[in-house]
């Protein structure tokens, strides 16, 4: 086993995916690496509590074993005494793990200008980053102080798919409203408009409702480029945090 390594995951107060953070979190420690979570006053954080109970008649949410992960996640020290985001050194951690969600409280995160300099901070080291789904966008909005430009400019990324962000807002709007739809613009807009050219992001095959586990990666999706590594939804949680620990 490598030596341990202690990665840095930011998180909301509230609405992160339950998947995108738990299935990283138990495959990490699992290797032996320290999982160090921060949110915005150092509040322990909450999942989207509709992901724990299915958004839909019971279904569209969190599969059983992310589900356990998750509860599993809640019992830890780490978890319920998280760091704040103005206490995060970005020297101190090795690598870097940005997570996503969609429901509102997930803005918090997305949108803080504060975290948004600690993650540019971060990447100007040169060491292992990842990030799946929305937390792309943290990624997106993070700005080279030299350039002016989003860290992300000049790199091969994938995200959310359009097609992704919109169907499922179209099957669950006459429910829920704009619960799919964090922002006016869709996830893959905004981080196109950031790289140096369209054909940096990669949208993949395109996805159905199977999703990856620790034992089968043929639905899921990601893009490696050097350090960095991207995928687009919860399906891809298990290749993703794979090919994450390989940059450890």
């Amino acid at each position: 086993m490598s030596s341990s390594r202690r990665v840095l995951v930011p998180l909301p107060d509230r609405d992160f995916d339950v998947t995108e953070v738990a299935v990283p979190w138990r495959m990490l420690t699992d290797a032996g690496h320290q999982v160090v979570f921060a949110t915005e006053k150092g509040h322990m954080p909450a999942a989207d509590p509709l992901l724990l109970t299915g958004v839909l008649f019971g279904k569209l949410g969190a599969d059983p074993e992310p589900r356990r992960f998750y509860g599993d996640l809640t019992l830890t020290e780490g978890f319920q005494k998280p760091l704040t985001w103005d206490a995060v050194v970005p020297e101190d951690f090795d690598a870097l793990l940005l997570p996503g969600g969609h429901a509102p409280g997930m803005r918090q995160y997305l949108g803080s200008e504060a975290l948004q300099a600690k993650v540019a901070a971060f990447w100007a080291l040169q060491r292992p980053v990842a990030a799946i789904c929305h937390g792309v966008l943290v990624l997106a909005r993070a700005q080279d102080p030299a350039t002016g430009k989003s860290v992300l400019h000049g790199t091969r990324t994938t995200c959310l798919p359009k097609y992704m962000e919109r169907s499922a807002y179209l099957l669950t709007a006459w429910k829920l409203g704009r619960y799919y739809r964090t922002y006016p613009a869709y996830v893959e807009e905004e981080v196109v408009a950031s790289l140096a050219e369209a054909g940096h992001f990669e949208r993949g095959p395109r996805a159905g409702t199977k999703r990856g586990t620790a034992t089968d990666h043929t639905p899921a999706f990601v893009v490696e480029d050097g350090r960095y590594v991207s995928a687009r939804w919860p399906g891809d949680a298990y290749l993703f945090a794979q090919r994450f620990l390989t940059r450890l």
